[in-house]
């Protein structure tokens, strides 16, 4: 990734920090100098990460914690600060909850994990890391949300809960705090190629690269470049906005094929005009899915 921004002398604060999206930004956090704090539950496989980073010059503590514990977040933040002294950026990125299904048939206690992890494990984390960036001459937090918290999606009604929480959340948290030196806003991603996208298969890949309109699914560096770009001075008067990164998802839908009133799409194209018309001129009619 090239990145351009000089973050020595600043800390950074990962949740979900061990792989997929918090590794990334992770990654992009240390190559600009940063010194990294990150978390998840997965002991082993958050200090491997950090081996990770750490063979490619980076600075990076790694701390087990669960974000729905708020002791254990409070006890996060104060290690951070004991360690290096300071916290300048936070990005609350963890999540967890039940997998896709019908609302009816989502297990109740799934639905209550992932409202305890998305909303509250971020309040919690915001709770302790604003009087931390507050001590340190301010800072900037940011949420990790989805597209599917700014528009619904079928068998997802938890996660798009907790994602539109986030959201809401964060904006009331961004007013609270715009006039005290610490910045808040949320990103949005799309389908981004993760380790829970690339297990689900090509035939998964495929579907979710044709519902984006750029054609193609994100990557981690897509999101991590974004993150950077909110923390630094460039974005300076940015605050309690939710960004998408998403190829264009939450523009709405991009048809790969129309129709003319009055004529059917099984007939030729009107070569007088030169628009197509019929199937296959501008690509097959695909459903919108996530």
């Amino acid at each position: 990734m090239a990145l351009h921004y000089d973050f020595a002398d600043r800390v950074a604060l990962i949740t979900g920090g061990s792989q997929g999206i918090g590794a990334g930004i992770a990654a992009a956090f240390t190559q600009a100098g940063a010194a990294v704090v990150i978390t998840a539950r997965s002991n082993e496989r958050l200090q491997e990460t950090a081996a990770e980073l750490r063979n490619d010059g980076g600075r990076v503590l790694a701390v087990p914690a669960d974000v729905t514990d708020e002791d254990a977040v409070r006890a996060l933040v104060d290690r951070c600060v004991q360690e290096f002294g300071r916290l300048d950026f936070a990005v609350n990125n963890a999540t967890d909850g039940p997998m896709p299904a019908p609302l009816a048939e989502i297990p109740s206690d799934g639905f209550s994990l992932r409202i305890r992890t998305n909303i509250n494990g971020t309040f919690y984390g915001m709770k302790h890391q604003i009087p931390a960036m507050l001590a340190s001459g301010g800072g900037v937090i940011i949420n990790m949300a989805s597209v599917a918290g700014l528009r619904a999606t079928s068998n997802l009604s938890a996660y798009v809960s907790g994602k539109a929480g986030i959201i809401g959340l964060s904006r009331s948290a961004a007013l609270d705090y715009a006039d005290q030196g610490v910045r808040i806003n949320v990103i949005a991603p799309g389908p981004i190629l993760t380790d829970h996208l690339r297990a689900a298969g090509e035939t998964a890949q495929q579907m979710a690269a044709e519902s984006v309109p750029l054609g193609r699914i994100g990557t981690t560096d897509d999101v991590a470049a974004c993150v950077l770009w909110l923390c630094s001075d460039d974005a300076s008067f940015i605050t309690g906005v939710t960004l998408p990164v998403d190829g264009g998802q939450s523009a709405g839908t991009k048809l790969r094929q129309t129709y003319r009133p009055g004529q059917s799409m099984d007939e030729p194209a009107d070569e007088t005009s030169g628009a197509p018309s019929g199937p296959g001129r501008q690509g097959s009619l695909r459903s919108h899915q996530n």
